[in-house]
């Protein structure tokens, strides 16, 4: 049976509300414009360090490009709770490590699902380090990127480092919709690939 993974956040926001507390969020973000709106939803509910994570993306200076419209988008934003930035180690040679053999795989499939978990992986490690209440990560906001596998891995992940996935499927309540009208108001840049060289393949 399909999981509805909005239901499943929704009903998290309920129960934390009723708590009365602000837990601490690490948020995996791969860019401005999949942040902008998961950072307009969540900021309600969490407290959260977006973590810059990206060791796919290249050339460099597209990653950090990157980098700056995020912390650009995170001052221009009001927040009803804090949220700052942490940007991880830029080190291409653990996406090209973990690629080997797979880079002639079609976007969407095993190469792509190593590449969340590479992310999301470094995300749940920082998370439970810095003593997280929950980790998560932007990228089910696209409407390219597969969240019942991003979910997996979150909850894999969970069980290895101790830090709660918060269930996510961020495109839902239009949710990519509003992420391309905060872009716009922002004027983000908008990168028209993932980020690696063989997502730039026609």
């Amino acid at each position: 049976m399909n999981r509805n993974y909005q239901k499943e956040l929704d009903q998290l926001l309920r129960e934390q509300e009723n708590k009365k507390t602000v837990p601490k969020l690490f948020l995996h973000a791969c860019c401005a414009p999949c942040s902008s709106y998961v950072l307009e939803y969540l900021s309600d509910y969490f407290e959260i360090t977006v973590f810059f994570y990206n060791p796919n993306i290249s050339p460099e200076e597209e990653y950090r490009k990157r980098v700056e419209e995020i912390r650009r988008l995170i001052g221009e934003m009001s927040f009803r709770c804090p949220v700052h930035l942490e940007e991880g180690e830029y080190c291409p040679e653990r996406f090209y490590a973990m690629a080997k053999g797979l880079e002639q795989v079609p976007e969407g499939g095993e190469r792509c699902f190593r590449c969340y978990r590479l992310r999301m992986e470094e995300a749940a490690s920082m998370a439970a380090k810095g003593g997280y209440d929950y980790f998560t990560t932007t990228l089910s906001i696209s409407p390219l990127k597969n969240a019942a596998k991003i979910n997996e891995i979150g909850e894999e992940l969970e069980k290895i480092y101790g830090v709660a996935h918060l269930p996510s499927d961020f495109k839902k309540k239009n949710g990519y919709k509003r992420s391309v009208e905060l872009s716009r108001e922002h004027d983000l840049y908008r990168q028209n690939y993932c980020g690696c060289i063989f997502s730039k393949r026609p």
